[in-house]
């Protein structure tokens, strides 16, 4: 029975996931393209072989630590929802912030510039895109496979005003300037725990891990963010709760002003903005 299969799984996944009754029934729910209320009412009726079989295989999956995102091939970000993996890193919650930065500050502007700089699957560039439709978003990556999925993502979502550019940070993009640039760029130390942890090890390692300190793709942006952002344009970066010091030093160091550094929801230090001169 579903009841009985969803148990099992759910005290197997205990080990490795926070939420595994939750993961148990997303993978089940998929598998019978249905939603998770209706498994409630599915409950006593039993698999078909093959559904059964494939479920054990993405419950072993999950077991090992791969993120349910990969396993559905989607996930949700602020309104959208989003196809993902292994080429991209999972959207998660915490990014939403630079979202909102993104909104708040272009707000009275009209017909905005945005460039979302090593997009992944297109998060925050097409969220951008989809709350602006007068704006003009580009976005750029250097990985061809996580830019096949942002160009994917766009099209499906019908995202006419953004665009995909293959380069590395603002390499595609030549002189253009912007009213607001925004990355989650690697942020993480080769040395980071963090990176041990099972769901990390499935997610690609050169869009979490920056170099010896962390800090050196933020750096990179901040250094060269100013000569992209038109009069008064909004830098923001998503990075380290532990980094908010060092990445307010390098805009300020880049000659940003207004520098400031917003919390996310666990109240920690997850985002720094910085305004270009006037």
């Amino acid at each position: 029975m579903i009841s009985i299969l969803l148990a099992r799984a759910t005290t197997r996944l205990a080990v490795t996931s926070d939420s595994p009754r939750l993961d148990a029934e997303l993978l089940l729910a998929h598998l019978l393209t249905t939603d998770r209320a209706r498994l409630l009412v599915l409950s006593e009726d039993a698999l078909p072989p093959a559904v059964a079989t494939a479920f054990e295989t993405l419950v072993a999956r999950r077991e090992a630590g791969e993120p349910v995102a990969y396993l559905l091939g989607r996930r949700e970000f602020w309104t959208l929802t989003l196809q993902v993996n292994p080429a991209v890193l999972v959207p998660r919650p915490d990014t939403e912030l630079l979202v909102q930065i993104g909104l708040d500050a272009l707000a009275g502007t009209p017909a905005p510039r945005i460039l979302d700089l090593g997009t992944g699957s297109g998060a925050i560039g097409l969220a951008l895109a989809a709350e602006r439709p007068d704006a003009a978003v580009e976005l750029t990556d250097l990985s061809a496979q996580a830019l096949a999925i942002a160009e994917a993502n766009r099209a499906a979502l019908g995202l006419m005003n953004a665009r995909t550019l293959q380069g590395d940070w603002f390499g595609p993009v030549g002189d253009a300037r912007y009213h607001l640039i925004v990355s989650n760029p690697p942020y993480l130390a080769v040395d980071d725990p963090h990176l041990a942890t099972p769901e990390l090890g499935h997610e690609p390692p050169g869009a979490l891990v920056s170099g010896p300190t962390g800090l050196e793709a933020l750096a990179a942006i901040a250094r060269r963010a100013p000569a992209h952002l038109l009069p008064g344009g909004v830098l923001a970066l998503e990075h380290g709760a532990a980094q908010g010091e060092a990445v307010r030093e390098l805009l300020r160091a880049a000659g940003l002003r207004a520098v400031r550094t917003r919390r996310d929801l666990a109240g920690l230090e997850r985002a720094t903005q910085g305004t270009g001169r006037d």
